[in-house]
Formats: structure tokens, sequence, C-alpha cells
């Protein structure tokens, strides 16, 4: 502010030394030139506004798809975990998903479409208890099937191997149920309707 003072004033003086013709030059070239900066911001300001409030002007947001869905971690990836069960297990679920970083929602879909929440549950090929397992798969996880806290554990630890191993919640699913021999050998989820539907229950598309 006292630079620009000290200016003006230094303008008025050499003003007052020079010709009145001269003078008015110079003054009205000042003029014009505040006029100009003053009308070039309001201009850019009203640029500035109506880009903010045109869809058309702004460039388009791109959404890369990846080939087996959005990346783990975004929002909306996994569907809220709507089920009806809230028994003691349901906690040690959502400890087990927490504690291997995976989903807890996609856990507890998991284990509702395995089990059905039965600690007991036994399928027709082997696979014992909450999550299923396959005893040389508990072997390998280095838990007991038949204790529920560990069954849980172990399903949750394998389902994190999956992920890491295809980096996808899908896939990982798909591995889950029909080993990932099946997902190496036919590069994707395989083209059985049981695994199929197993991953779009539990993936929820």
């Amino acid at each position: 502010m006292l630079t620009t003072m000290r200016f003006a004033g230094g303008v008025a003086a050499l003003c007052a030394l020079l010709p009145v013709s001269v003078a008015a030059d110079i003054l009205s070239s000042q003029n014009r030139a505040r006029l100009f900066s003053s009308q070039t911001r309001v201009l850019d300001g009203r640029a500035a506004q109506q880009y903010n409030n045109s869809v058309r002007l702004q460039p388009p947001e791109v959404v890369t798809p990846t080939k087996w869905g959005p990346e783990p971690g975004a929002a909306g990836t996994t569907p809220e975990w709507r089920g009806r069960y809230r028994g003691e297990f349901l906690t040690v679920a959502r400890t087990a998903a927490r504690r291997h970083g995976i989903p807890e929602d996609l856990f507890l879909r998991l284990v509702q479409q395995e089990s059905g929440w039965n600690p007991n549950a036994k399928s027709h090929k082997g696979a014992l208890g909450l999550a299923q397992l396959m005893p040389q798969t508990a072997a390998r996880m280095g838990v007991d099937p038949h204790d529920p806290n560990q069954n849980l554990d172990g399903g949750a630890r394998y389902l994190k191997a999956q992920f890491d191993k295809f980096r996808s919640w899908p896939l990982a699913l798909a591995a889950y149920n029909a080993g990932p021999g099946a997902v190496e050998r036919y590069d994707g989820v395989p083209p059985y309707k049981e695994t199929q539907n197993y991953v779009k229950i539990i993936w929820g598309r």
C-alpha cells in the first residue's frame, strides 16, 4: 500500500512538471489500464462460474473398468450383511475378518452361504463347520475345523490367501468354492453353475 501511494504521488508530481496535454495522456493511460484490469477480472470470474455450473463444458468423469470389478475397499463393492443371524458367532466372524483384512460383510455372507451359521454343518464332500473347511485345508491353516472359533479364523485366512493370489474378491470366492486350480484353469470364475451362483450370491453381482 505504501509503495502504491508513493508511486501515485510520484506520478502526480511528474504530471505537475509536464505540459497539460502530456499529463492528461499519462493519467488517461493509467485509467484505461485500471479499467481493463477490472473488466478482465470480472470476465474471468464469470467464465469460471459458468464452467462450474456447466456439465457440458467440464471433462467427463473417466471410469476405468477392471477385469473383475471394483478394486478392494472401494465404496459399495460388497453388499451389506442383512442376514437374520444374531448369535454368538457373528462377532467371532467379524473379528476374524478384521484380523485377516477381508471385508466383514463379505465374510458374513460367505458363512451364511456355506453353513447357515450351523457350527456342526458337514457337506457331502466332507467340508466342516461354519466356514465349511475341508480337513486338508484346515490342516494347512493349522486350525481345528471342529472348533467354531478356529474354523472361522481358518476360513477367513484361507479366503484372504485366495485374494492375495488372484487379487480379486470374485475370483477369491470362486477359488474358495471350486478350488484355486479351477480358477487358474479357466482364467476366471469356472463355468460351474454352483460356483457361479455362489459368487453371485456372496459378491452381489
